[in-house]
Protein backbone atom coordinates (compact mmCIF):
# COMPACT_ATOMS: atom_id res chain seq x y z
CA UNK A 1 0.00 0.00 0.00
CA UNK A 2 1.39 3.44 -1.03
CA UNK A 3 2.63 5.88 1.89
CA UNK A 4 0.88 8.96 2.16
CA UNK A 5 2.93 12.30 1.64
CA UNK A 6 3.51 14.06 4.71
CA UNK A 7 1.45 17.63 4.46
CA UNK A 8 3.69 20.25 4.03
CA UNK A 9 4.26 22.88 6.97
CA UNK A 10 2.43 26.44 6.46
CA UNK A 11 3.46 29.97 7.39
CA UNK A 12 0.63 32.08 7.90
CA UNK A 13 0.63 35.48 6.67
CA UNK A 14 -0.99 38.20 8.70
CA UNK A 15 -1.73 41.74 7.70
CA UNK A 16 0.48 43.63 10.12
CA UNK A 17 -1.95 46.45 10.89
CA UNK A 18 -4.85 44.27 11.54
CA UNK A 19 -3.73 40.73 12.28
CA UNK A 20 -6.15 39.28 9.43
CA UNK A 21 -4.86 36.64 7.82
CA UNK A 22 -2.97 37.45 4.44
CA UNK A 23 -2.38 33.81 3.16
CA UNK A 24 -0.05 31.65 3.52
CA UNK A 25 3.00 29.38 1.68
CA UNK A 26 4.30 26.31 2.22
CA UNK A 27 8.13 25.63 4.33
CA UNK A 28 10.44 23.97 2.32
CA UNK A 29 12.11 21.27 4.25
CA UNK A 30 16.13 20.98 3.96
CA UNK A 31 15.83 18.12 1.78
CA UNK A 32 13.85 19.86 -0.24
CA UNK A 33 16.31 22.92 -0.18
CA UNK A 34 19.03 20.77 -0.57
CA UNK A 35 17.53 19.15 -3.69
CA UNK A 36 16.96 22.67 -5.14
CA UNK A 37 20.63 24.12 -4.20
CA UNK A 38 21.87 20.79 -6.09
CA UNK A 39 19.72 21.39 -9.44
CA UNK A 40 21.11 25.24 -9.37
CA UNK A 41 24.92 23.87 -9.16
CA UNK A 42 24.55 21.71 -11.79
CA UNK A 43 22.36 24.52 -13.85
CA UNK A 44 25.51 26.84 -13.18
CA UNK A 45 28.01 24.14 -14.32
CA UNK A 46 26.58 23.86 -17.58
CA UNK A 47 27.08 26.41 -20.43
CA UNK A 48 24.96 24.97 -22.65
CA UNK A 49 22.18 24.55 -20.14
CA UNK A 50 22.18 28.22 -19.72
CA UNK A 51 19.21 30.01 -21.45
CA UNK A 52 20.22 32.11 -24.55
CA UNK A 53 19.85 35.61 -24.24
CA UNK A 54 17.10 36.26 -26.56
CA UNK A 55 14.70 33.89 -24.76
CA UNK A 56 15.86 35.33 -21.03
CA UNK A 57 14.76 39.03 -22.92
CA UNK A 58 12.03 37.36 -23.83
CA UNK A 59 10.74 35.70 -20.33
CA UNK A 60 11.52 38.63 -18.92
CA UNK A 61 9.45 41.37 -21.42
CA UNK A 62 6.45 39.05 -20.71
CA UNK A 63 6.73 38.92 -17.35
CA UNK A 64 6.67 42.46 -17.00
CA UNK A 65 3.68 42.19 -19.16
CA UNK A 66 2.07 39.86 -16.51
CA UNK A 67 2.70 41.84 -13.49
CA UNK A 68 1.12 44.64 -15.18
CA UNK A 69 -2.31 42.93 -15.67
CA UNK A 70 -2.07 41.45 -12.13
CA UNK A 71 -1.22 45.31 -11.29
CA UNK A 72 -4.10 45.43 -8.56
CA UNK A 73 -3.45 42.06 -6.98
CA UNK A 74 0.16 42.75 -6.55
CA UNK A 75 0.06 46.08 -5.26
CA UNK A 76 -3.11 44.82 -2.85
CA UNK A 77 -0.77 41.93 -1.33
CA UNK A 78 2.35 43.85 -0.83
CA UNK A 79 0.50 46.70 0.26
CA UNK A 80 -1.23 44.49 2.91
CA UNK A 81 1.61 42.20 3.83
CA UNK A 82 4.39 44.40 4.18
CA UNK A 83 2.02 47.25 5.77
CA UNK A 84 3.55 50.51 3.28
CA UNK A 85 0.02 52.70 2.31
CA UNK A 86 -1.57 51.74 -0.86
CA UNK A 87 -0.19 54.79 -2.70
CA UNK A 88 3.30 54.22 -2.20
CA UNK A 89 2.75 50.62 -2.64
CA UNK A 90 1.05 51.28 -6.52
CA UNK A 91 4.57 53.54 -6.89
CA UNK A 92 6.40 50.35 -5.69
CA UNK A 93 4.81 48.18 -8.11
CA UNK A 94 5.41 50.55 -11.14
CA UNK A 95 9.06 51.04 -9.74
CA UNK A 96 9.26 46.54 -10.29
CA UNK A 97 7.83 46.97 -14.01
CA UNK A 98 10.15 49.55 -14.67
CA UNK A 99 12.99 47.59 -13.16
CA UNK A 100 12.61 44.96 -15.29
CA UNK A 101 13.24 47.38 -18.37
CA UNK A 102 16.15 48.59 -16.81
CA UNK A 103 17.37 44.88 -16.66
CA UNK A 104 16.74 44.34 -20.29
CA UNK A 105 17.79 47.54 -21.38
CA UNK A 106 21.65 46.69 -19.63
CA UNK A 107 21.30 43.29 -21.14
CA UNK A 108 21.10 44.59 -24.21
CA UNK A 109 24.58 46.23 -23.76
CA UNK A 110 26.33 44.49 -21.76
CA UNK A 111 29.78 44.03 -22.80
CA UNK A 112 33.49 42.85 -22.31
CA UNK A 113 36.31 44.79 -23.91
CA UNK A 114 39.35 44.79 -26.19
CA UNK A 115 42.63 44.10 -24.25
CA UNK A 116 45.11 46.09 -26.45
CA UNK A 117 48.02 43.47 -27.88
CA UNK A 118 50.58 43.89 -29.94
CA UNK A 119 52.23 46.85 -27.83
CA UNK A 120 55.47 44.56 -27.02
CA UNK A 121 57.26 41.77 -29.02
CA UNK A 122 56.29 39.20 -26.89
CA UNK A 123 52.18 40.49 -27.27
CA UNK A 124 52.70 40.69 -31.30
CA UNK A 125 50.26 38.11 -33.22
CA UNK A 126 47.59 38.25 -30.13
CA UNK A 127 44.34 39.17 -30.04
CA UNK A 128 42.24 39.79 -26.42
CA UNK A 129 38.93 40.29 -25.60
CA UNK A 130 36.70 39.74 -22.43
CA UNK A 131 33.00 38.97 -22.46
CA UNK A 132 30.85 38.56 -19.26
CA UNK A 133 29.65 35.40 -17.53
CA UNK A 134 27.57 34.64 -14.99
CA UNK A 135 29.01 33.81 -11.86
CA UNK A 136 26.53 31.19 -10.79
CA UNK A 137 24.34 30.16 -8.04
CA UNK A 138 23.55 33.26 -6.08
CA UNK A 139 21.17 33.07 -2.71
CA UNK A 140 19.01 36.28 -2.13
CA UNK A 141 17.91 36.99 1.31
CA UNK A 142 15.88 39.67 1.02
CA UNK A 143 13.44 42.30 3.35
CA UNK A 144 9.71 42.88 4.87
CA UNK A 145 9.54 46.65 3.39
CA UNK A 146 9.48 46.90 -0.29
CA UNK A 147 8.29 43.26 -0.63
CA UNK A 148 7.92 43.31 -4.09
CA UNK A 149 10.77 45.67 -5.65
CA UNK A 150 13.45 44.25 -3.29
CA UNK A 151 12.51 40.85 -5.04
CA UNK A 152 12.97 42.53 -8.24
CA UNK A 153 16.58 43.75 -7.61
CA UNK A 154 18.06 40.61 -6.23
CA UNK A 155 16.22 38.19 -8.83
CA UNK A 156 15.65 39.90 -11.60
CA UNK A 157 19.46 40.70 -12.19
CA UNK A 158 20.42 37.31 -11.65
CA UNK A 159 17.87 35.76 -14.24
CA UNK A 160 18.92 38.75 -16.47
CA UNK A 161 22.80 37.64 -16.76
CA UNK A 162 21.68 33.69 -16.36
CA UNK A 163 22.15 32.81 -12.82
CA UNK A 164 20.28 30.26 -10.89
CA UNK A 165 18.76 32.18 -8.18
CA UNK A 166 17.64 30.84 -4.45
CA UNK A 167 15.28 33.65 -2.84
CA UNK A 168 14.73 33.65 0.56
CA UNK A 169 11.94 36.58 1.28
CA UNK A 170 11.40 38.11 4.63
CA UNK A 171 9.08 35.72 6.52
CA UNK A 172 6.47 38.71 7.06
CA UNK A 173 5.88 39.19 3.44
CA UNK A 174 6.90 35.83 1.16
CA UNK A 175 3.54 36.30 -0.73
CA UNK A 176 4.75 39.35 -2.89
CA UNK A 177 7.93 37.10 -3.76
CA UNK A 178 5.82 34.23 -4.74
CA UNK A 179 3.98 36.33 -6.95
CA UNK A 180 7.25 37.43 -9.07
CA UNK A 181 8.14 33.81 -8.91
CA UNK A 182 4.59 32.75 -10.66
CA UNK A 183 4.87 35.88 -13.00
CA UNK A 184 8.26 34.62 -13.78
CA UNK A 185 7.44 30.99 -14.36
CA UNK A 186 3.98 31.98 -16.22
CA UNK A 187 6.30 33.40 -19.17
CA UNK A 188 8.50 30.60 -19.55
CA UNK A 189 11.29 30.63 -16.95
CA UNK A 190 12.27 26.60 -16.09
CA UNK A 191 11.47 26.55 -12.59
CA UNK A 192 15.08 25.24 -11.62
CA UNK A 193 16.26 28.89 -12.23
CA UNK A 194 14.53 30.76 -9.67
CA UNK A 195 13.12 29.60 -6.46
CA UNK A 196 11.65 30.45 -3.59
CA UNK A 197 12.66 28.89 -0.15
CA UNK A 198 11.49 29.53 3.21
CA UNK A 199 13.03 27.61 5.74
CA UNK A 200 14.18 27.56 9.47
CA UNK A 201 17.59 29.21 10.67
CA UNK A 202 19.37 26.25 10.64
CA UNK A 203 18.63 25.52 7.08
CA UNK A 204 19.45 29.13 5.49
CA UNK A 205 22.64 28.80 7.62
CA UNK A 206 23.63 25.26 5.80
CA UNK A 207 23.07 27.17 2.22
CA UNK A 208 25.13 30.29 3.24
CA UNK A 209 28.29 28.12 4.35
CA UNK A 210 27.64 26.09 1.04
CA UNK A 211 30.59 26.07 -1.13
CA UNK A 212 28.33 25.67 -4.06
CA UNK A 213 27.23 29.13 -3.58
CA UNK A 214 29.05 32.13 -5.83
CA UNK A 215 27.25 35.38 -4.89
CA UNK A 216 25.18 36.13 -1.38
CA UNK A 217 22.44 39.01 -1.60
CA UNK A 218 21.37 40.42 1.69
CA UNK A 219 18.40 43.10 2.56
CA UNK A 220 17.92 43.34 6.05
CA UNK A 221 19.52 44.06 9.46
CA UNK A 222 23.19 44.56 10.23
CA UNK A 223 23.40 42.34 13.13
CA UNK A 224 22.29 39.36 10.63
CA UNK A 225 23.97 40.39 7.35
CA UNK A 226 26.89 40.73 8.97
CA UNK A 227 26.78 37.46 11.19
CA UNK A 228 26.18 35.74 7.72
CA UNK A 229 28.81 37.02 5.68
CA UNK A 230 31.09 35.57 7.85
CA UNK A 231 29.78 32.13 6.96
CA UNK A 232 30.22 32.06 3.46
CA UNK A 233 32.53 30.09 2.14
CA UNK A 234 36.24 30.65 0.33
CA UNK A 235 35.35 33.03 -2.99
CA UNK A 236 31.54 33.50 -2.72
CA UNK A 237 31.22 37.22 -3.31
CA UNK A 238 28.59 38.93 -1.38
CA UNK A 239 26.66 42.43 -1.01
CA UNK A 240 24.78 43.41 1.95
CA UNK A 241 22.60 46.18 1.97
CA UNK A 242 21.23 47.53 5.66
CA UNK A 243 20.25 50.72 7.05
CA UNK A 244 21.38 53.99 8.61
CA UNK A 245 20.40 57.24 10.25
CA UNK A 246 20.23 59.38 7.39
CA UNK A 247 21.41 62.73 8.13
CA UNK A 248 20.42 66.03 6.45
CA UNK A 249 22.10 69.27 6.59
CA UNK A 250 19.57 72.10 6.29
CA UNK A 251 21.45 75.31 5.48
CA UNK A 252 20.42 78.79 6.59
CA UNK A 253 19.69 79.99 2.98
CA UNK A 254 17.34 76.90 2.48
CA UNK A 255 13.98 77.26 0.97
CA UNK A 256 12.46 75.62 4.37
CA UNK A 257 8.73 75.41 2.38
CA UNK A 258 10.51 73.32 -0.46
CA UNK A 259 12.22 71.30 1.81
CA UNK A 260 10.91 70.52 5.25
CA UNK A 261 7.69 68.85 2.38
CA UNK A 262 10.65 66.66 1.32
CA UNK A 263 12.46 66.10 4.74
CA UNK A 264 8.26 64.89 6.07
CA UNK A 265 7.83 62.55 3.56
CA UNK A 266 11.64 61.31 3.83
CA UNK A 267 11.40 60.51 7.03
CA UNK A 268 7.42 59.60 7.30
CA UNK A 269 7.65 57.51 4.10
CA UNK A 270 6.52 53.81 5.05
CA UNK A 271 6.13 54.63 8.62
CA UNK A 272 10.00 55.57 8.58
CA UNK A 273 10.77 51.76 7.95
CA UNK A 274 13.28 52.49 4.92
CA UNK A 275 17.18 51.97 5.05
CA UNK A 276 17.76 55.49 4.30
CA UNK A 277 14.62 57.42 5.72
CA UNK A 278 15.26 60.75 7.18
CA UNK A 279 16.48 60.73 10.88
CA UNK A 280 18.90 63.17 11.91
CA UNK A 281 18.13 66.92 10.72
CA UNK A 282 20.93 69.43 11.40
CA UNK A 283 19.86 73.05 10.96
CA UNK A 284 21.27 75.91 11.37
CA UNK A 285 20.40 77.79 14.31
CA UNK A 286 18.54 80.77 12.62
CA UNK A 287 15.55 78.54 11.70
CA UNK A 288 16.04 74.67 13.88
CA UNK A 289 13.34 75.59 15.87
CA UNK A 290 11.04 76.96 13.53
CA UNK A 291 11.65 73.79 11.02
CA UNK A 292 11.10 71.56 13.76
CA UNK A 293 7.45 73.11 14.58
CA UNK A 294 6.89 73.12 10.89
CA UNK A 295 7.92 70.03 10.31
CA UNK A 296 5.40 68.77 13.37
CA UNK A 297 2.70 70.27 11.67
CA UNK A 298 3.13 68.36 8.42
CA UNK A 299 3.94 65.43 10.30
CA UNK A 300 0.35 66.07 12.59
CA UNK A 301 -1.53 66.45 9.45
CA UNK A 302 -0.42 62.67 7.89
CA UNK A 303 -3.37 60.45 7.96
CA UNK A 304 -2.14 57.17 9.47
CA UNK A 305 -4.11 53.84 9.74
CA UNK A 306 -5.16 51.13 6.89
CA UNK A 307 -2.50 50.18 3.88
CA UNK A 308 -5.12 49.29 1.71
CA UNK A 309 -6.53 52.70 1.74
CA UNK A 310 -5.55 55.21 -0.96
CA UNK A 311 -6.36 57.76 1.67
CA UNK A 312 -3.63 56.71 4.09
CA UNK A 313 -0.17 58.23 4.24
CA UNK A 314 1.67 56.35 7.12
CA UNK A 315 0.72 53.06 7.56
CA UNK A 316 1.72 50.32 10.35
CA UNK A 317 5.19 49.38 11.59
CA UNK A 318 5.63 45.74 10.69
CA UNK A 319 5.19 44.58 14.52
CA UNK A 320 3.46 45.78 17.72
CA UNK A 321 7.01 44.94 19.24
CA UNK A 322 7.81 47.59 17.19
CA UNK A 323 5.64 50.14 17.90
CA UNK A 324 6.80 49.03 21.45
CA UNK A 325 10.51 49.79 21.19
CA UNK A 326 9.71 52.97 18.75
CA UNK A 327 7.94 54.76 21.62
CA UNK A 328 10.73 53.34 24.15
CA UNK A 329 13.24 55.34 22.31
CA UNK A 330 11.09 58.47 22.04
CA UNK A 331 10.31 58.56 25.85
CA UNK A 332 14.17 57.89 26.67
CA UNK A 333 15.16 61.13 24.51
CA UNK A 334 11.98 63.21 26.25
CA UNK A 335 13.14 62.22 29.95
CA UNK A 336 16.59 63.13 28.46
CA UNK A 337 16.01 66.67 27.53
CA UNK A 338 14.28 66.83 24.14
CA UNK A 339 11.61 68.43 22.94
CA UNK A 340 8.57 66.28 21.73
CA UNK A 341 7.13 68.27 18.90
CA UNK A 342 4.35 66.07 17.73
CA UNK A 343 3.43 62.53 18.20
CA UNK A 344 5.20 60.82 20.77
CA UNK A 345 2.51 57.89 21.14
CA UNK A 346 1.13 55.01 19.38
CA UNK A 347 -2.31 55.57 17.67
CA UNK A 348 -3.27 51.74 17.44
CA UNK A 349 -1.11 48.28 18.34
CA UNK A 350 0.37 48.50 15.08
CA UNK A 351 0.46 52.30 14.48
CA UNK A 352 2.73 54.95 15.72
CA UNK A 353 2.16 58.71 15.01
CA UNK A 354 4.42 60.58 13.11
CA UNK A 355 7.02 62.29 15.83
CA UNK A 356 8.89 64.82 15.84
CA UNK A 357 11.44 65.38 18.53
CA UNK A 358 14.14 69.12 18.69
CA UNK A 359 17.46 68.38 20.14
CA UNK A 360 17.87 65.37 21.53
CA UNK A 361 20.94 64.61 23.70
CA UNK A 362 23.61 63.04 21.38
CA UNK A 363 24.04 60.02 23.84
CA UNK A 364 19.71 58.67 23.51
CA UNK A 365 19.66 55.76 21.08
CA UNK A 366 17.21 58.02 18.88
CA UNK A 367 20.26 60.06 18.12
CA UNK A 368 22.98 57.29 17.58
CA UNK A 369 20.84 54.07 16.43
CA UNK A 370 18.84 53.93 13.90
CA UNK A 371 15.29 54.16 14.45
CA UNK A 372 13.19 52.96 11.55
CA UNK A 373 10.31 54.15 12.59
CA UNK A 374 8.16 57.47 11.77
CA UNK A 375 10.48 59.31 13.83
CA UNK A 376 12.53 62.49 12.96
CA UNK A 377 15.07 64.36 15.30
CA UNK A 378 16.49 68.13 14.53
CA UNK A 379 19.15 69.54 15.71
CA UNK A 380 20.83 72.79 15.91
CA UNK A 381 24.03 73.42 14.51
CA UNK A 382 25.94 77.24 14.60
CA UNK A 383 28.82 76.48 11.70
CA UNK A 384 28.79 74.55 8.83
CA UNK A 385 31.95 72.50 10.07
CA UNK A 386 29.96 71.99 13.37
CA UNK A 387 27.28 70.34 11.48
CA UNK A 388 29.43 68.16 9.15
CA UNK A 389 30.75 66.74 11.72
CA UNK A 390 27.47 65.95 13.79
CA UNK A 391 26.62 64.13 10.74
CA UNK A 392 29.14 62.28 10.43
CA UNK A 393 29.85 61.28 14.12
CA UNK A 394 27.76 57.87 13.51
CA UNK A 395 29.28 54.43 11.59
CA UNK A 396 26.90 54.67 9.16
CA UNK A 397 27.54 55.59 5.74
CA UNK A 398 24.68 55.31 3.16
CA UNK A 399 22.80 58.40 1.82
CA UNK A 400 22.69 61.89 3.24
CA UNK A 401 21.21 65.07 2.34
CA UNK A 402 21.79 68.75 2.33
CA UNK A 403 19.19 71.50 1.50
CA UNK A 404 20.90 75.24 0.08
CA UNK A 405 20.86 77.59 -2.66
CA UNK A 406 24.85 78.56 -2.09
CA UNK A 407 26.53 75.83 -4.71
CA UNK A 408 29.52 76.50 -2.53
CA UNK A 409 28.14 74.75 0.47
CA UNK A 410 26.69 71.86 -1.71
CA UNK A 411 29.68 71.41 -3.16
CA UNK A 412 31.44 71.16 0.35
CA UNK A 413 28.89 68.71 1.82
CA UNK A 414 29.33 66.75 -1.63
CA UNK A 415 32.81 65.95 -0.53
CA UNK A 416 32.67 66.26 3.26
CA UNK A 417 29.60 64.15 3.76
CA UNK A 418 30.43 60.76 5.12
CA UNK A 419 28.20 59.06 2.63
CA UNK A 420 28.22 56.69 -0.38
CA UNK A 421 25.57 59.35 -2.17
CA UNK A 422 24.92 62.90 -0.91
CA UNK A 423 21.33 64.51 -2.19
CA UNK A 424 21.21 68.43 -2.66
CA UNK A 425 17.85 69.68 -2.21
CA UNK A 426 16.16 65.95 -2.07
CA UNK A 427 15.30 63.71 0.62
CA UNK A 428 17.88 60.71 1.76
CA UNK A 429 15.25 57.75 0.34
CA UNK A 430 15.16 59.47 -2.93
CA UNK A 431 16.30 56.53 -5.11
CA UNK A 432 15.49 55.00 -8.76
CA UNK A 433 16.43 51.72 -10.06
CA UNK A 434 19.57 52.21 -12.23
CA UNK A 435 21.14 53.95 -10.14
CA UNK A 436 23.96 52.68 -7.60
CA UNK A 437 23.14 52.03 -4.24
CA UNK A 438 24.27 50.80 -1.20
CA UNK A 439 26.32 51.68 1.91
CA UNK A 440 29.29 51.36 3.47
CA UNK A 441 30.87 50.86 6.62
CA UNK A 442 28.32 49.33 8.96
CA UNK A 443 25.65 49.97 6.22
CA UNK A 444 26.83 47.17 4.28
CA UNK A 445 29.12 46.35 1.40
CA UNK A 446 28.67 46.30 -2.65
CA UNK A 447 26.50 48.20 -4.63
CA UNK A 448 23.33 47.68 -5.71
CA UNK A 449 20.77 48.78 -8.43
CA UNK A 450 19.68 46.89 -10.72
CA UNK A 451 22.96 47.73 -13.39
CA UNK A 452 25.56 47.38 -10.73
CA UNK A 453 23.94 43.96 -9.62
CA UNK A 454 24.01 42.39 -12.79
CA UNK A 455 27.93 43.16 -13.26
CA UNK A 456 28.31 42.11 -9.71
CA UNK A 457 26.82 38.91 -10.65
CA UNK A 458 28.79 38.17 -13.91
CA UNK A 459 32.56 38.49 -14.16
CA UNK A 460 34.91 39.28 -17.24
CA UNK A 461 36.78 36.19 -18.89
CA UNK A 462 39.99 36.94 -20.66
CA UNK A 463 40.47 35.25 -24.52
CA UNK A 464 43.74 35.94 -25.52
CA UNK A 465 43.98 34.43 -29.62
CA UNK A 466 47.30 33.96 -31.15
CA UNK A 467 47.63 33.84 -34.45
CA UNK A 468 50.33 33.94 -37.40
CA UNK A 469 47.49 36.05 -39.34
CA UNK A 470 47.63 38.62 -36.68
CA UNK A 471 51.07 39.44 -37.73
Amino acid sequence: MPQAMATPQLLTVKAPYDGQVVGQVAYQTPDEVKKYLAEAYALSRRPKARLPIPQRLAILEKTQQLIGERFEEILLTAAREGGKPYADSKVEIERAIQGIQVAMDHLRVMAGEEIPMGLTPSSLGRWAFTHREPVGVVLAISAFNHPFNLIIHQVIPAVAVGCPVLVKPARQTPLSCENLIRCLRDAGLPPEWCRMIVCDHDTTEEVVRDSRLAYFSFIGSAEVGWKLRSKLAPGVTSALEHGGAAPVILHEDADLEDALALIAKGGFYHAGQVCVSVQRVYAHQSLAKKAAEQLAALGSKMVVGDPSSPTTQVGPLVHPNEVSRVNEWVQEAVQSGAQLLCGGKSLTPSCYAPTVLFNPPEAVRASKQEIFGPVICVYPYKTLDEALERANQLPFTFQSAVFTKSLDVALRSIRELDATAVLVNDHTAFRVDWMPFGGRRQSGAGVGGIPSTMKEMTYERLAVIRSPALL
